[in-house]
C-alpha cells in the first residue's frame, strides 16, 4: 500500500510535501559546494518552477528553501554573502521640471495622444522625478509587477501614470469579486494597480484625464502580457475623498466599491492609523468574476 504524502508546508501558492522535503535533503546532499543560489535555480529547473514570463522562480523559491532550513526540516549551506538590500539604499528621485507653457486647449486639438512605457528606459528618471516634484504624495516606488507610462501630444508631456502589483487583501474589492482566499492567492496578479496619476501642473485641459485613462484601459493588458506574460482583467485605484472626488475615473465608468480601513497591510493593532481612501476599480471584461475565481 502507497503511504499518502503530507503537506509539511504552504509557501507563496505551492504546497511541500515530505517527498518535497526527501528530494531537498538529497540535492544539498549531492551538492556540498553549491550556494543556496545555485541549488535554488537547480530547484527551479528540477520543479519547472517558473514564473509566467518563463522566468525562474528564483527569489520564491530561495524564501521557501529558508522556511524549511529555519523549521529544521532542510540543512542549507552557510550564507556567503549578504546582498544589499536595494529598497533601504534607493534614494529619492531628484525633483524634476520642464520648461513648458501652458497649455490650454480642447482635447481634440491635442489628439491623437502618444502613451509611452519608459519603465527600463532613458525616460524613467525624468517620469520618477516629475512624480516627486509635482504629485502631492511624492514619488514610491512602485512593488511587484509595474509599468510607467509618459503621456505626450507631439513632442509635449501632458501627464504620468503609474501600474503597479495589486494590494493582496482588499475587504471591497474582495466581496465585489467573490473570491475565495485561495482563488485570491492564485489569481490577484490578474489585477494592476494605479498608485499614481498626474497631469502636469502647466496642463489644463478638460476630459483630458478620463481620455487617458480610458486609453490606458485598452493599452496596459497588452503591455501586461508582451513583459510579464499573462493579462490583466481588472484596475483598481484609490483616491483620498478628503482631497478629491475621483471625477475622472466615474467619468471614466470605473466602480466605487467602498472605503480601506485605514490600517495598512502590515497592521497589528487593528486601529486606523492613516487616511481611508476610496476605492475604485474597473473591469476589463463582463467575465472578470468567472475568470478571478476560475
Amino acid at each position: 500500500m502507497l503511504r499518502s504524502m503530507s503537506v509539511v508546508l504552504q509557501y507563496r501558492g505551492r504546497e511541500v510535501s515530505d517527498a518535497d522535503v526527501a528530494f531537498l535533503r538529497e540535492l544539498v546532499e549531492r551538492n556540498p559546494g553549491a550556494s543556496r543560489r545555485a541549488l535554488s535555480s537547480l530547484v527551479c529547473k528540477a520543479w519547472n518552477w517558473v514564473q509566467p514570463n518563463g522566468a525562474p522562480r528564483d527569489m520564491v523559491c530561495r524564501g521557501l528553501m529558508l522556511e524549511l532550513h529555519r523549521s529544521g526540516q532542510i540543512v542549507l549551506p552557510a550564507q556567503r554573502q549578504i546582498p544589499p538590500n536595494p529598497l533601504a539604499r534607493r534614494r529619492r528621485p531628484v525633483p524634476a521640471t520642464m520648461a513648458s507653457e501652458r497649455i490650454r486647449s480642447p482635447l481634440s486639438a491635442l489628439l491623437p495622444l502618444a502613451f509611452d512605457q519608459v519603465r527600463r528606459t532613458k525616460d524613467e528618471a525624468v517620469f520618477n522625478g516629475l512624480i516627486e516634484a509635482h504629485h502631492y504624495l511624492g514619488y514610491m516606488q512602485p512593488v511587484g509587477e509595474h509599468l510607467k507610462y509618459m503621456v505626450r501630444s507631439g513632442d509635449r508631456f501632458l501627464a504620468c501614470m503609474a501600474w503597479s502589483s495589486a494590494p493582496r487583501h482588499l475587504g471591497p474589492r474582495d466581496r465585489f469579486i467573490g473570491w475565495s482566499k485561495e482563488e485570491r492567492r492564485r489569481n490577484i496578479r490578474f489585477i494592476a494597480y494605479n498608485p499614481r496619476f498626474l497631469i502636469l501642473p502647466w496642463v489644463e485641459v478638460p476630459y483630458l484625464a478620463s481620455h487617458i485613462l480610458g486609453r490606458m484601459a485598452r493599452i496596459l493588458p497588452d503591455d501586461w502580457q508582451r513583459i510579464y506574460g499573462h493579462r490583466v482583467l481588472v484596475l483598481e485605484t484609490f483616491v483620498d475623498p478628503t482631497r478629491y472626488r475621483g471625477t475622472c475615473y466615474r467619468a471614466a465608468n470605473w466602480i466605487a466599491l467602498g472605503r480601506t480601513t485605514g490600517r495598512g497591510h502590515k497592521d497589528l493593532t487593528h486601529k486606523a492609523n492613516r487616511p481611508l481612501k476610496e476605492i475604485l476599480a474597473y473591469p476589463l471584461t463582463p467575465r472578470f468574476r468567472e475568470l478571478l475565481r476560475g
